[in-house]
């Protein structure tokens, strides 16, 4: 379709700043135009932290009780990484989740003989006994012997969150319990229903991936309780998380198969009941779509909870090169660690669980941005002040984009097959563009698809896995998305969640788009910080 220009367009150069504390090179880009703009990133985030140097790994929540704030554990990957000593655990604390104090490095590296010369992903927890706090850890030993354990849980403790000592006589190996002496990593504790500490453990026994179980009464001796859990079929279940909320009790963790790479879950109301999911590979799935929380473009996540809400922090990857379409399976794999991403757990009366936006981060993002439409597909849009309907294949699209953004607005379908979706990286010009694209995949189901758009477009990006939710009965979704520089995350109607990293957002136009059938566009609403 041809666009039509309905605005009349005013010649101004604002010199924009990205959302970093760093001194960067100042972009200025003429506003007044639609024209594609090949913006850069920013080199330190807020929302979505990301370190001025290096990236976030691994993320470990837990929530302080003496403090009353977050405080999110990490291994800080530094590109490049020092050789055969790396991902030194650092911290940050927030309240909130919209900003992020960093709290420097918590605990080193070992030597490169030692068994912890780099670390590994493990879990914090307070002991109101003897008011300490406990973090145990994954040690990989550098070039291992065959007497070596590659991976072993370590433990360091602190009496304030800021001065951390390893001891030097607590250490757990596999191989002393029938587990594997090279995986047997992310160790996680929590408070059983038997009033004890448990740790589990992910490892292999018998060439088969299990959940180790440790129990403990004071934190410092543990004894083998058996497998927590077998994991399904050839899987790797890494940074597990075993909490109970309500009255189910959920296993969390990130299946590491390259088809998959996703953030799962499993649940039960009781721990007997969560563990029977994955015996003799039953594949007791929660929901209709494997427990997936949220897209490939989420992985490593771990919760926490202040007693009100509950909280999931995990990595949201880079990518070489910035290509935005290697986001699948290999050889268009990802690159390892990126930004810290939050979401808000959302339980159903059924158990379920999705993903929702965080408060404070919603709070953050409130000036409001003009929104202004552009350009409308010629004899298939029409207008009505802020509301549009569009018929067949047409779009809309909307004046440019700040660095950080938060777009809102509703789609109502007119029939349930009806096809629509949300296009950034957007100008009048674009050969290429990137859409997040609702699509039906039967009369009552959606799946959210990346693709990249345009004339010189790849369509559906292969690799990548949507996220499937069920239709609205209403056929009414309320979608926001929020943007900081690259990082994406788009929320639907509480039971969608998508996170995506999408170069060149910033300081580019953006449409909402039909494919199919019609559908009818209201609310619509930019805000920045």
């Amino acid at each position: 379709m041809k666009p039509m220009i309905f605005a009349t367009l005013i010649a101004a150069a604002m010199a924009m700043t990205a959302c970093s504390s760093d001194n960067e090179t100042v972009e200025t880009k003429d506003w007044s135009t639609t024209t594609y703009f090949a913006s850069t990133d920013a080199q330190e985030q807020e929302t979505y932290y990301k370190p001025s140097v290096g990236y976030v790994g691994d993320p470990m929540p837990f929530y302080d009780p003496k403090a009353g704030d977050f405080k999110i554990l990490y291994l800080q990957e530094f590109r490049p990484n020092q050789a055969g000593t790396y991902h030194p655990i650092w911290g940050l604390s927030t309240t909130d989740g919209a900003s992020y104090t960093p709290l420097g490095e918590l605990i080193p590296c070992g030597g490169l003989q030692e068994q912890d010369a780099a670390l590994g992903t493990g879990s914090t927890v307070y002991n109101d006994a003897d008011g300490m706090y406990y973090t145990f850890y994954t040690g990989n030993k550098y070039q291992p012997t065959a007497d070596d354990c590659g991976e072993a849980v370590m433990m360091a403790s602190s009496p304030d969150f800021k001065t951390w000592t390893k001891s030097r006589t607590f250490l757990l190996r596999g191989s002393d319990y029938g587990y594997s002496r090279n995986d047997f990593r992310d160790p996680f504790v929590f408070k059983g229903d038997d009033g004890k500490w448990h740790m589990i453990v992910a490892t292999t026994a018998n060439n088969k991936g299990t959940l180790a179980d440790f129990v403990s009464d004071d934190l410092k001796s543990w004894t083998s309780n058996g497998q927590f859990m077998n994991m399904m079929w050839d899987r790797f279940y890494e940074c597990p998380d075993v909490f109970k909320m309500g009255d189910w009790w959920y296993l969390i963790y990130s299946e590491k198969h390259a088809a998959v790479r996703r953030v799962q879950y499993f649940k039960g109301k009781t721990l007997d009941e969560l563990k029977a999911c994955t015996a003799k590979d039953a594949g007791l799935w929660p929901d209709s779509h494997e427990g997936f929380l949220d897209s490939r473009g989420f992985y490593a996540g771990k919760t926490a909870s202040d007693g009100t809400n509950r909280y999931i922090w995990g990595w949201c990857p880079t990518r070489s090169g910035k290509n935005n379409t290697a986001v699948g399976a290999n050889p268009a794999e990802p690159e390892w660690a990126g930004n810290l991403v939050m979401h808000r757990l959302i339980q159903h009366s059924d158990g379920t669980l999705t993903l929702g936006e965080v408060q404070g981060i919603s709070n953050k993002y409130n000036k409001v941005q003009n929104v202004k439409a552009e350009s409308l597909s010629e004899g298939a849009v029409a207008q009505s002040d802020n509301s549009f309907q569009l018929t067949g294949n047409a779009n809309v699209l909307f004046n440019r984009l700040g660095t950080c953004n938060r777009i809102s607005f509703t789609v109502k379908t007119n029939g349930n097959t009806d096809k629509f979706g949300i296009s950034l990286v957007r100008g009048s010009d674009s050969k290429k563009y990137y859409s997040l694209v609702v699509n039906p995949e039967s009369d009552n189901t959606r799946k959210v698809n990346f693709e990249e758009e345009g004339t010189e477009g790849a369509g559906f990006i292969g690799g990548i896995d949507g996220y499937v939710f069920n239709r609205p009965a209403d056929n009414t979704y309320h979608i926001t998305i929020y943007t900081d520089n690259s990082v994406c995350v788009m929320y639907i109607n509480d039971v969608a969640c998508y996170t995506n990293r999408i170069y060149g957002i910033q300081k580019n136009c953006w449409s909402i788009n039909s494919y199919d059938g019609a559908i009818n566009v209201s609310n619509v609403e930019v805000h920045q910080y």
